[in-house]
């Protein structure tokens, strides 16, 4: 069906498509986390994403800090930026409707990108590959670091996805989030086991900034950008569905590349014809009836 050179397009655009679903799993994960537990619409994820960027260019920028140091530190402050906006911003408002938290957020996400763009500008801002060179595997060169992103955004979801579903840990969690008096009952800081979660979904955003630097520009709006399609991504999997932010993720970045081949024009609307047509047959998602909080 494919000639040499539309082969070497098709697997070429796969492998893309891998990548940059590695990034939608990533920060759909997050995403998932936050909303099956707390039932917050989080509209700030992509500006904690654009943050640990930022974190990671600032660091190695005037700390001299490399991209292996900031691998564990931007995810850690970004963290530590979320437990205050929890406190400050989040936990007034819990017990009122998700439209409360998705308006907070989003005032958030214009005050952070604000400050942001101020300091820095619209401009963006180089970060230097840390694992240069790569491998040629016949229909395309990859880049050694795109392959990294891709194993190590694979371990760190399906072990995330491990600890929450198949730890004890991971069941007070899902306990907390439906029947916090027993949970508490054990001793348990029910209030504080939720802001460390919001803390961690948030550290998977600011992670995943870090993975980002090297391959997209870090700019202000680079989670403005990324957040339309992250939404659409959850919606898709099932809101607060772990397993279903996954693995629709990575299989919306195979679709979008395919997709490229056979309809360029139709690239950056595709995902939101799946959308459409989830919503229309499978209104909770595609998975929220296998997994997940809900």
């Amino acid at each position: 069906m494919f000639d040499g050179i539309s082969t070497q397009l098709l697997f070429g655009q796969v492998l893309i498509g891998l990548i940059n679903g590695s990034f939608y799993a990533m920060l759909s994960l997050g995403l998932a986390i936050i909303f099956g537990l707390m039932s917050v619409v989080n509209f700030a994820h992509g500006a904690q994403y654009m943050l640990g960027a930022f974190i990671a260019w600032g660091l190695l920028n005037y700390l001299g800090v490399p991209y292996w140091g900031a691998l564990f530190i931007a995810p850690v402050v970004v963290g530590a930026f979320g437990l205050v906006m929890e406190r400050l911003i989040l936990r007034p408002i819990q017990n009122l409707d998700h439209l409360y938290s998705l308006l907070a957020t989003f005032a958030a996400v214009l005050i952070i990108e604000g400050l942001v763009r101020q300091e820095f500008g619209s401009t963006g801002l180089p970060y230097n590959s840390p694992l240069p060179g790569g491998v040629n595997l016949g229909f395309m060169f990859m880049p050694w670091y795109r392959l990294w992103v891709v194993v190590f955004s694979i371990v760190v979801c399906f072990g995330t996805y491990i600890l929450i579903e198949h730890t004890k840990l991971g069941a007070y969690l899902r306990a907390a989030n439906e029947r916090p008096e027993i949970v508490e009952s054990f001793g348990i800081n029910v209030p504080r086991m939720i802001s460390l979660t919001y803390a961690f979904g948030v550290g998977l955003a600011g992670l995943g900034g870090v993975l980002a630097a090297p391959i997209y520009q870090v700019s202000p709006s680079m989670g403005s950008n990324l957040m339309i399609v992250i939404f659409a991504v959850v919606v898709i999997g099932g809101m607060g569905s772990i397993l279903g932010a996954i693995l629709t993720g990575y299989l919306i970045g195979i679709v979008e590349g395919l997709t490229k081949v056979f309809y360029p024009e139709a690239a950056n609307l595709v995902i939101f014809v799946i959308m459409i047509f989830a919503l229309i047959l499978r209104p909770n998602g595609l998975f929220s009836g296998k997994e997940g909080y809900k």
